[in-house]
């Protein structure tokens, strides 16, 4: 694991430094959370910023319209944008770090055509069709069937927890193609049309009154056979690419967030007299040691992906467990810090709070991951 930075990397470090000073003065102000057309166009908007300054898709190859970068080049521009304060993907977070990864890497030459520029230039919303209600956490007992018919899947069922399908041009979508072949052989990756004859959204509202999520309900839909990444019934292999990416370099900007979260939580004791209690002293500390190695973490998953091609590997399911459980306890922190005002749903804490919660089940639960760990990376045999 290389942890240092050549003079190249410093300097697109400063370069970037220098561009974000400029930039960030620029944006307009930041639409209301329930507004989501306003949301879309925000986000959207800093990605054209992005792609107009050659900083988007950093580490996509350049036939995928992206710069071809280095991973750590990309952990850079992560970091600093965060530091910085500059918006995070938002609305475009499936197509930037989900589908738009996973196409470059599986897709033909004619997906990446067309599906990644869009995405890079700021014109074109990803949402993800994982989840079904009946799947739980085992993604591979999904139901949702594609029944070929000429040149299209015909599509029945439904998906859950389907992020940003209302304003979504595109949905990464999990069919069965084989209903009696094994669940992990007969499921393939399709890219659909939001706006397909079919495709109905019903948003649901989580914990913190957003609705961010939706339920996906699929009657009769069609979708073009030449709009499947990867071989038919090799869907599973091709999600295993996504979640990779999902779980390996999605989440490094937040690491950053934290970090900075965690200084503002000493910051604030300091000032509000909770800083004289030795416990809660060694808690914050112990948290920053946890984020510390974190990052640290991270910076091999990048340093591991660089070699293997740009795809992350299993050692993300080992980020993604730890990570879920120190941001839960960080904003437990939080709570105790704050005080009263940490319930108020009007703070920023309480919303962010609120949201850790979902962590240790969002992106595959924690129970996934530590099967994952056992059995991949420890080499121990399955339960049973």
């Amino acid at each position: 694991m290389d942890l240092t930075y050549t003079e190249e990397e410093q300097d697109f470090r400063a370069r970037l430094r220098e561009w974000l000073l400029k930039a960030l003065p620029e944006l307009p102000a930041r639409p209301s959370p329930d507004d989501w057309p306003g949301r879309r166009a925000y986000d959207l908007g800093w990605q054209r910023r992005l792609y107009e300054a050659g900083y988007a898709g950093l580490h996509w190859p350049v036939d995928a319209g992206g710069r071809g970068a280095t991973p750590t080049q990309h952990l850079i521009f992560l970091e600093e944008t965060e530091r910085a304060g500059a918006p995070y993907v938002g609305a475009n977070f499936v197509g930037l770090l989900h589908a738009g990864p996973t196409i470059a890497a599986e897709g033909t030459a004619g997906q990446r055509a067309r599906w990644l520029p869009p995405v890079l230039r700021g014109d074109e919303v990803w949402c993800q069709g994982f989840s079904e209600p009946d799947a739980g956490s085992d993604l591979a007992t999904l139901r949702t069937r594609a029944v070929r018919d000429g040149d299209d899947y015909v599509i029945t069922g439904s998906k859950i927890w389907t992020s940003h399908a209302e304003v979504a041009d595109w949905c990464e979508l999990l069919v069965r193609t084989a209903p009696d072949a094994p669940k992990h052989r007969g499921i393939s990756w399709l890219a659909m049309p939001m706006d397909a004859p079919g495709v109905t959204v019903r948003p649901l509202r989580t914990l913190a009154g957003s609705t961010e999520f939706a339920e996906v309900f699929l009657d009769e839909v069609r979708v073009p056979v030449a709009n499947r990444v990867g071989a038919e019934n090799d869907g599973w292999r091709v999600t295993m690419v996504t979640l990779s990416f999902e779980r390996g370099t999605a989440f490094v900007g937040e690491v950053v967030a934290c970090r900075r979260t965690l200084g503002e939580l000493a910051r604030t004791a300091r000032a509000n007299g909770r800083w004289d209690d030795p416990a809660l002293r060694r808690r914050l500390g112990r948290l920053y040691g946890e984020f510390g190695a974190l990052w640290r973490l991270t910076q091999w998953n990048v340093s591991e992906s660089e070699r293997s091609g740009g795809v992350p590997g299993i050692g993300g399911s080992v980020f993604k467990l730890a990570y879920s459980h120190a941001r839960q306890e960080l904003y437990d922190v939080a709570a105790e810090v704050l005080g009263a005002s940490s319930l108020s749903l009007e703070e920023e804490w309480t919303l962010d709070r609120l949201s850790s919660l979902s962590y240790t089940i969002a992106a595959g639960t924690s129970q996934i991951q530590r099967n994952i760990v056992a059995e991949r990376i420890l080499g121990l045999p399955k339960g049973r």
